[in-house]
């Protein structure tokens, strides 16, 4: 069995390939799935398991430690691993580091939503939070969306944003700090959550015609990024009604305060890929929710482990 690291495989990785690969396997049989999520004191274990007919198994196993960058020393808050396993034979066959995985398989689902939705000429993404996955949205936005002028950071604390940016400041698209979460929300083409919030913080009346939406952050039942304005008001899709549907708060909350229906849901990557649901006009307002699940992780360790062999092949 292959042990892969982010060493050995990051570099291999481009936003493109993995978008790609995310896009082309839903043209494949739907996966069947099943996920495990304990939680106690504000920390998470998520186990997640997926079978695609025609790429593979895996099992997923991470922690979500919010608290461990403000170790000593600091420590990512997200940690694990995942198993893929070879369809016909059962064998394990990589064991790949959960963070790699993580990483581009989260920003890899959102910015692919943001493709098959957000209109094409952009110009101006707001990015929700501070934190490891926001780090990532800066360049996966800016490959894939190569018209972007700027690229604006809002945080609860602005001390985190501004360190951000910061980090940032050779990126070829400015990156910038907002103060103003109303004025922010009103001048972006695309808004991008990724926080830990509990409660909404995003209003759907502070979005502007055209804009789309995309919601990372919420993934446990207690969890909610917007608010049931944006909700009503959006075109709303998720990559996939079965880890979304009674598992996510975003989703789950409204639905259950019948705020909104199942009908509400107009898509998912499926019909996204597939052509068959999308934004009705440029001036529509879209929103997307990034629900994750085990099939997303096989798509990508698969590429991942797909790379390695390739250039062990090239010696």
């Amino acid at each position: 069995m292959r042990i892969i690291g982010s060493a050995e495989a990051d570099h291999l990785l481009t936003w493109t390939a993995v978008t790609e690969a995310i896009r082309e396997a839903h043209r494949l049989p739907q996966a069947e799935i099943g996920d495990m999520l304990l939680s106690r004191d504000g920390r998470s274990l998520l186990n997640r398991g997926a079978w695609i007919e025609g790429l593979g198994i895996a099992l997923k196993s991470v922690t979500v430690y919010p608290d461990n960058p403000r170790r000593d020393p600091p420590l990512p808050s997200v940690q694990g691993g995942m198993l893929l396993f070879d369809e016909d034979s059962g064998a394990p066959t990589a064991l790949v580091d959960g963070i790699l995985v993580t990483k581009w398989k989260t920003a890899g689902d959102s910015v692919l939503g943001a493709r098959l939705l957000a209109r094409p000429d952009s110009r101006r993404l707001l990015i929700c939070g501070a934190g490891t996955v926001a780090r990532t949205l800066i360049p996966a936005y800016g490959e894939l969306f190569p018209d972007l002028e700027q690229i604006i950071l809002w945080n609860r604390s602005t001390d985190k944003a501004e360190a951000l940016a910061a980090e940032c400041a050779g990126n070829v698209i400015p990156v910038t700090v907002a103060t103003e979460l109303a004025e922010a929300v009103a001048a972006a083409d695309i808004v991008s959550t990724a926080t830990l919030s509990k409660e909404p913080f995003l209003k759907g009346e502070w979005l502007s015609p055209g804009a789309h939406v995309d919601l990372i952050g919420a993934f446990r039942p207690d969890m909610r990024e917007a608010d049931d304005t944006l909700l009503q008001r959006a075109e709303l899709f998720v990559d996939s009604r079965r880890t979304t549907f009674g598992h996510i708060g975003e989703i789950q909350i409204p639905l259950d305060a019948g705020t909104i229906t199942a009908e509400d849901v107009l898509g998912d990557l499926h019909d996204l890929c597939a052509g068959t649901a999308g934004r009705s006009s440029p001036d529509a307002i879209t929103a997307y929710k990034n629900g994750g699940g085990a099939h997303l992780d096989l798509m990508v360790g698969a590429l991942i482990r797909r790379l390695v062999e390739a250039g062990d092949s090239r010696g």
